[in-house]
């Protein structure tokens, strides 16, 4: 809670979670945090689509929960998130990681029009996931759904499959929120060579050849910092935000440290044209080939959701 009281006071208003976080507690954490007062000055962000209400016990790791998009289901979510999040009405509700038939699911699409009219929601977003679906995904919902919002994962480390979906979000007028800026801790330092993340860690899926070769890369990337008054980290942030599709950026943190460094990337000197070529050379020459599959396979597949408790 300090820490999401000190982003407030830097400026930050985009805060981004999910009812499957902590089952519930990402959402309160947020209404507990930020008094109703300072509400409109906020935007809040969470997912649906993972069945936490009939599977409710705890685990570990990344394993996958059943996903549950029936119109009943959508509905006592979005309940469900408007209560912890102490709301009248959620700005971005992004569908969870769904599947490409999920993405073709006329109903699922026509419940979130009925929320929307009801002043339950107020964009419709698409969260896509690494694993278990994105390219694809991301260009549906684009095309077929016009959602408002699309989150995908984009750094200077992983620029494809996203950049793909460039074009089409600008011409749909859908703004692209990006997590993993840092790469899982390539580019802010937090990685270090030998480093062992746990089971429950995200960043335990990434392969450890992808990891070695990032290292190489910021090597290659260190430009960015010679006498240019910034860090990589804020680089990193500055290089996703100089995409004109992309409206905001999800930076990962833990420390009162680190959200400093953060927030001055829009204040310390921006990337030059030549320094975004740069990169743009040494993607397509180096970097696509060497940093392809940044993840690995061992997600589990959904299992068949069970009805919705009394």
């Amino acid at each position: 809670i300090a820490l999401l009281r000190q982003a407030f006071d830097r400026g930050v208003t985009f805060f981004d979670t999910a009812d499957v976080y902590g089952q519930g507690l990402g959402e309160t954490i947020l209404a507990e945090a930020f008094s109703p007062g300072e509400r409109q000055r906020l935007i809040f962000a969470t997912k649906f689509g993972y069945d936490i209400y009939a599977f409710p016990e705890e685990r570990s790791g990344h394993g996958e929960l059943p996903q549950n998009w029936r119109p009943e289901c959508m509905r006592y979510s979005c309940e469900q998130s408007l209560k912890r999040l102490n709301t009248e009405v959620i700005d971005v509700y992004q569908l969870h990681n769904p599947r490409l038939e999920t993405i073709r699911n006329d109903e699922v699409f026509e419940t979130l029009q009925r929320l929307q009219e009801e002043g339950k929601i107020r964009a419709v977003g698409v969260a896509l996931g690494p694993d278990i679906g994105w390219l694809e995904e991301g260009l549906e919902s684009l095309r077929e759904r016009s959602v408002g919002a699309l989150q995908i994962i984009y750094s200077l480390l992983e620029q494809e499959p996203s950049r793909q979906l460039f074009p089409l979000a600008s011409a749909r007028h859908a703004g692209l929120v990006v997590r993993v800026p840092h790469a899982s801790g390539l580019l802010d330092g937090s990685f270090q060579p030998g480093k062992v993340f746990e089971k429950g860690d995200h960043r335990s899926h990434r392969k450890s050849q992808w990891m070695e070769e990032g290292l190489k890369a910021v090597a290659a990337l260190q430009f960015l910092t010679q006498d240019t008054g910034r860090t990589l980290a804020q680089a990193a942030l500055q290089f996703c935000l100089a995409e004109p599709s992309v409206s905001t950026v999800l930076p990962n943190l833990t420390q009162a440290a680190e959200l400093e460094e953060f927030v001055q990337a829009s204040e310390v000197p921006p990337l030059t044209p030549p320094e975004l070529q740069r990169i743009q050379v040494w993607w397509e020459k180096e970097g696509a080939q060497r940093l392809a599959q940044p993840f690995s396979s061992t997600r589990s597949k959904p299992t068949p959701t069970a009805p919705l408790p009394a």
